[in-house]
């Protein structure tokens, strides 16, 4: 098992490519802490994980809110004895383009994202120093690679995220800790319908003809694709690697 005894809080893992990275690190033998808005769906993870003798417990957090990123923290400790593994996760920031994403759905979703991962990072690095080590995963998106005027908030939100890890993680070393992230591309999940459906309003006029914007050569992934990365890359067969960014995608951003 490459993460046995390892405790890891994994944010926005109600659902999604969040639930299967959780599935996965407890199969892998880590202690899990499930956290999203979503109680009833969280709770599901849990009971699943549980039923497969794995450990994880849930609980509700909303990365816009301080008190309840430190709740998560040390209820984290308190429950586990420690955090070894921190997976940023939660956040969805809209598509469209710049005319239709008004200054307040752009400032909620870059608080939601941006700033829940900017400060999710800076709780879990001042443990980790203070414990000797630890690895920090961002779950980013391509858009920052690869922007388009459809996803224009996803795209400069995605690609400080990006700037942000390589800088944290440039030096991270130097406290045991490594700072990774990965920039999924589309990805088989009820997030990428709904950006889909956004995109063919702007192109056809017509959300439902979202399914003809699903690109045939790069077909999306699935879910479980993005937490086997995951695993790799906060595993100490990673123990190289820190400061970096990996694309996932099936190859559309290097078209």
């Amino acid at each position: 098992m490459r993460l046995k005894d390892k405790v890891a809080i994994v944010t926005g893992a109600a659902w999604g490519m969040g639930a299967s990275t959780a599935e996965l690190f407890a199969a892998e033998g880590a202690c899990v802490m499930v956290t999203d808005i979503l109680d009833t769906e969280g709770t599901d993870v849990v009971a699943r994980i549980s039923d497969s003798g794995g450990q994880a417990r849930f609980l509700t957090l909303d990365v816009t809110d301080d008190a309840e990123w430190a709740s998560v923290v040390s209820e984290t400790i308190s429950t586990f004895g420690q955090i070894d593994i921190l997976v940023n996760n939660a956040g969805a920031i809209p598509g469209g383009s710049i005319d239709l994403v008004d200054e307040k759905r752009w400032r909620e979703a870059w608080d939601l994202k941006v700033f829940g991962y900017i400060n999710m990072c800076r709780l879990a690095y001042a443990r980790m120093q203070k414990d000797g080590g630890g690895v920090i995963v961002n779950v980013i998106g391509a858009a920052g690679e690869r922007p388009t005027p459809g996803y224009v908030a996803g795209a400069g939100g995605n690609a400080s995220l990006m700037a942000i890890t390589r800088a944290l993680g440039g030096l991270s070393r130097q406290d045991g800790i490594r700072v990774v992230a990965i920039n999924p591309g589309q990805i088989k999940t009820d997030r990428l319908v709904t950006l889909l459906k956004t995109q063919a309003i702007e192109q056809f006029g017509d959300e439902s003809r979202w399914e003809e914007l699903v690109d045939a050569t790069f077909p999306p992934g699935e879910p479980h694709h993005i937490a086997d990365l995951v695993a790799f890359l906060a595993s100490d067969v990673s123990s190289n690697t820190t400061g970096t960014v990996v694309t996932c995608d099936g190859g559309s951003c290097a078209r």
